[in-house]
């Protein structure tokens, strides 16, 4: 593939990430209308992803340094480890197992099976119905401040589902929040420092894997740092939007667009214009 591809995916990857969408179905979808018509595959995707965690780093920065901070110091006893910054850091520790021990036990499926098409347009629909429920009748009264170790562990069990394409990490996870009776910009921040390590940590993975055995990817490691750096400009333009619009918006416009959006990859596949594989 090449470098214009490689931009492409990068900004999809920048605008989706965020968004309750998917940001994995984005660039398995986009990649078929690219000239070259190819899966970006699961390795450019998870390290595309380090640009958008980054942009959360960013974004989160006194936040996230807050809350390691409180955490050290509550291993010590400095600070109560009833202390709601201590208390998220292992949350954010607890919420990562699930994903990371279902991530290295499935790869194989998660490379091959999981990125059939016809799987990708049902789970789209399937969850946007799902988070459509979750933020009508979510009570919305709860708070960072409410959150425990139990309700860390049901978020990071929500969030490992999003290794199927289709899902969304960021729309897995706050559903289960605004389930949960979380509102909508605490539901939002939640599932962002959430996906910080697992991000990290299978991107990293992805390109250990990369550099030690090229070709696992249709692009270079040139061109899939190129939009890398480009999803994290995107995604720092976006990640500040949307916690703007949560303030006084619903989730109503990304459940209708997963909607649409599952319904038409339906009618593609059905028609031939696109393959599953």
């Amino acid at each position: 593939m090449s470098i214009f591809d490689a931009i492409i995916l990068g900004i999809v990857q920048g605008l989706t990430e965020f968004l309750p969408i998917s940001s994995s179905a984005h660039l398995r979808i986009v990649g078929e209308f690219l000239p070259n018509a190819q899966d970006p595959g699961a390795t450019f995707t998870a390290i595309t992803q380090i640009g958008t965690e980054l942009a959360v780093l960013v974004y989160f920065w006194h936040r996230i340094v807050k809350i390691i901070a409180a955490w050290a110091k509550s291993l010590t006893g400095r600070v109560p480890r009833n202390d709601p910054d201590a208390r998220m850091g292992w949350i954010v520790i607890i919420g990562t197992i699930p994903i990371g021990v279902l991530g290295f036990l499935f790869q194989d499926v998660i490379r091959d099976t999981f990125r059939n098409l016809w799987l990708v347009a049902i789970v789209l629909i399937i969850f946007g119905l799902i988070l459509g429920v979750a933020d009508a009748l979510g009570k919305r009264v709860r708070t960072e401040k409410d959150l425990t170790i139990g309700h860390g562990l049901t978020l990071g069990f929500a969030q490992s589902l999003a290794l199927i394409p289709g899902v969304s990490r960021s729309g897995a996870t706050t559903t289960a929040a605004l389930a949960m009776g979380y509102t909508r910009p605490a539901a939002a921040e939640v599932a962002f420092l959430l996906a910080v390590p697992a991000v990290f940590g299978s991107g990293l993975y992805e390109l250990v894997q990369a550099i030690r055995e090229p070709g696992q990817s249709p692009f270079t490691l040139g061109e899939t740092a190129i939009a890398t750096v480009v999803s994290f400009g995107v995604g720092l333009v976006v990640i500040a939007y949307l916690m703007r619009y949560l303030k006084r918006g619903s989730f109503l416009p990304f459940v209708l667009y997963r909607l649409v959006l599952g319904i038409v990859l339906l009618i593609l596949l059905a028609f031939g214009v696109l393959q599953a594989y």
